[in-house]
């Protein structure tokens, strides 16, 4: 099994659409850092999951100095940006955690690899 981690910094603004009062419904900006994991058991004839500089392009340059409302359908809280930024790399993806401040970092792990990551030992 192969596994590679890419961690990519963007600042992005957003706004949240909440059902109680927060200074998070203003628009405001972070500095997000993400963190994007891809396993598979192939590689590809060059010999990696993904090139680290195509996971980049993929997410970092659709991001990065945006307002993220502009760009999701959705609430761009940072699990559902985990979530979409997850599907969109495909499905050797298996996890990605958004940070979106020093102590707040949502995650999401696609179903199929919750339990392996629930139960993977730190070496």
């Amino acid at each position: 099994m192969y596994r590679v981690e890419k961690r990519l910094e963007i600042s992005a603004s957003h706004k949240l659409n909440l059902d109680y009062d927060s200074k998070c419904t203003n628009l405001h900006g972070h500095n997000w850092i993400i963190y994007i994991t891809l396993q598979s058991t192939d590689l590809d004839d060059n010999g990696m999951i993904m090139d680290f500089t195509h996971i980049k392009q993929a997410i970092h340059e659709k991001l990065d100095h945006k307002n993220l409302n502009e760009i999701f359908h959705f609430n761009p809280t940072a699990e559902n940006i985990a979530r979409c930024i997850c599907n969109e790399l495909g499905r050797k993806c298996i996890m990605v955690k958004v940070q979106e401040s020093e102590g707040n970092i949502a995650t999401y792990i696609k179903p199929s690899q919750q339990w392996f990551a629930e139960n993977l030992k730190e070496v």
